[in-house]
């Protein structure tokens, strides 16, 4: 007797899918579903984003979701499940800055985009995914503060000259679409900063965006020391203190990524209480 075919895996978006399904599914994994968990989480809430959340399943059910915003975010999808996502990312012909999540889901679905997909700046493939769901263990330092809409015109070229070191270009070439998520996180209370005073004007010192929050679970990006001030430990205080505020306001769990030759901040994560879980990986364009 013949064995019965198993279905091809199936992409389509989460219009008519259940939240709830979808909720419990990344919940399994709440740290490496922190990018795309608000997302998933105000699914209720805001209907229309549905269209860009992508829902692969298999024979196995539900086997993996895929963000596709600004930047493309999968998570947990089947290794079979790849080339059709793939597709599916294709046929919905987005334009995204980068493919980010976890490593063995980003670098499945880019070897399926690689062949006909832009040609990328760089691929970073070891990003070290680390977490912390106690105080830290280092004094925070007492003058890193929520920013306010005051702090914009001090803010805002930090963030950039954060970017910008980061990835290589300045993220106002895009138009507004940056001013106005750093302006979203500072009305949220999600932008932290130790800004000092100096003799030509206001200075951030330390700063650090809590970018989402989702199932008990805070994700800190855009850390970044004045190059002024690096090798004091301001890294190390600056993000206890962070992790302190966060985890009385926000979540329980603080998590961030980091590129694994960055050695400096790794040891001040560690020093700040924080340990490895897992591995990101980042395609930029």
């Amino acid at each position: 007797m013949r064995p019965e075919p198993v279905p091809e895996p199936l992409v389509t978006s989460a219009r008519s899918a259940d939240a709830g399904e979808l909720l419990r599914f990344c919940q399994a994994a709440p740290v490496d579903a922190a990018l795309l968990g608000e997302h998933v989480e105000a699914l209720p809430r805001y209907a229309f984003t549905r269209d860009q959340l992508l829902c692969v399943r298999t024979s196995e059910g539900l086997d993996g979701l895929c963000w596709t915003g600004g930047n493309v975010v999968p998570f947990r999808v089947a290794p079979r499940a790849a080339p059709a996502l793939a597709e599916a990312v294709r046929s919905g012909r987005r334009r995204y800055s980068s493919i980010v999540g976890p490593a063995e889901d980003v670098l499945a679905l880019w070897e399926q985009l690689r062949q006909d997909g832009p040609v990328p700046r760089e691929v970073r493939e070891d990003q070290p995914s680390m977490m912390i769901d106690h105080d830290p263990l280092l004094p925070p330092e007492p003058k890193v503060r929520v920013c306010t809409s005051a702090d914009l015109d001090v803010l805002l070229p930090a963030c950039v000259a954060m970017f910008t070191e980061e990835v290589g270009y300045s993220p106002l070439q895009s138009g507004g679409s940056y001013e106005r998520r750093i302006r979203s996180l500072v009305d949220g209370g999600r932008a932290l900063a130790w800004i000092e005073t100096t003799a030509s004007g206001p200075q951030v010192i330390f700063k650090a965006e809590i970018g989402t929050v989702a199932f008990g679970v805070a994700q800190v990006q855009g850390v970044w020391v004045h190059p002024d001030y690096r090798g004091r430990g301001f890294a190390a205080t600056g993000m206890a203190a962070v992790v302190a505020h966060t985890r009385e306001r926000m979540a329980p769990v603080v998590s961030l990524y980091v590129n694994s030759y960055n050695t400096r901040a790794l040891a001040a994560y560690d020093a700040v209480g924080f340990r490895r879980v897992g591995t990101y990986a980042t395609v930029l364009f």
